[in-house]
């Protein structure tokens, strides 16, 4: 647990941050010792804190680690993509589409995401795959994954936002579409279900709620999934899509 001193609380908790690259907000702080002023400087003792950072900055690596063993193998993310989803987006929408039956949304939902990479510079083929418990998996596949996937999986995010909001306009009926490239929402499956059960063990410790990291509706599921069970802990989604999150939070009657 790293310890940080200072002649005051304030000054210790400041000299903890600086070191770390942390704002108060993206930290776990515990005082340990308030210090002691001495008399005539003879017995004087600095003021002693722990700082840490919360569940969701410790998470938001584990998440670039999975990322990155994608991404790195295309020697290039350009920052300048999301931009160009946006054009791609727009140039890609067709005429309004309404009232479709459920294979001719998907094969227009299909015809929109291949349009749009193409756009961007990054042609993927679609394939779309129906899974056992109703969620059609739109899979993009390209040879440049990790420009579809995007730091912290920006990018594929991005992709995933635009793919509900087509589907949800040009759809006659509700259907539930995850956009994937390779195996990557595999890997963020496992690192969600981690998170969630970090995420659990620091709210009971510090009987504080945990903000995590905007993520979509269904990876948000996902993680009030893992944590229903858990009679000790409490979740609820605050925000608007895309930016929608996840707070995790102590069940008042047991603190």
């Amino acid at each position: 647990m790293p310890v940080y001193e200072g002649p005051t609380v304030d000054e210790a908790i400041m000299h903890g941050l600086r070191s770390l690259g942390l704002s108060k907000a993206d930290a776990v702080i515990e005082i340990l010792s308030v210090g002691k002023k001495g008399f005539l400087g003879v017995g004087r003792k600095n003021a002693q804190v722990s700082i840490e950072p919360t569940v969701a900055e410790e998470v938001a690596e584990a998440v670039e680690e999975v990322v990155e063993t994608i991404v790195e193998a295309d020697n290039a993310v350009k920052d300048e993509i999301p931009v160009a989803i946006e054009a791609a987006s727009q140039k890609s929408t067709a005429s309004e589409l309404t009232e479709l039956e459920d294979n001719e949304a998907l094969t227009e939902l299909a015809l929109y995401l291949t349009n749009i990479t193409r756009e961007m510079g990054v042609p993927a083929l679609v394939k779309v795959k129906h899974e056992n418990n109703g969620l059609i998996v739109m899979d993009l596949e390209t040879d440049k994954q990790g420009m579809l996937i995007g730091k912290h999986g920006k990018i594929l995010n991005a992709l995933q936002y635009l793919a509900q909001v087509f589907i949800h306009r040009a759809a006659k009926n509700k259907l539930s579409v995850i956009v994937n490239v390779g195996n990557y929402r595999e890997k963020r499956q496992e690192v969600l279900t981690r998170l969630a059960k970090r995420t659990a063990e620091k709210v009971k410790e510090t009987g504080r709620p945990v903000f995590l990291e905007p993520m979509p509706a269904f990876e948000r599921k996902m993680i009030h999934s893992v944590l229903g069970q858990d009679d000790y802990i409490k979740t609820h989604s605050e925000g608007d899509e895309p930016y929608r999150y996840l707070v995790v939070e102590p069940a008042k009657k047991y603190f």
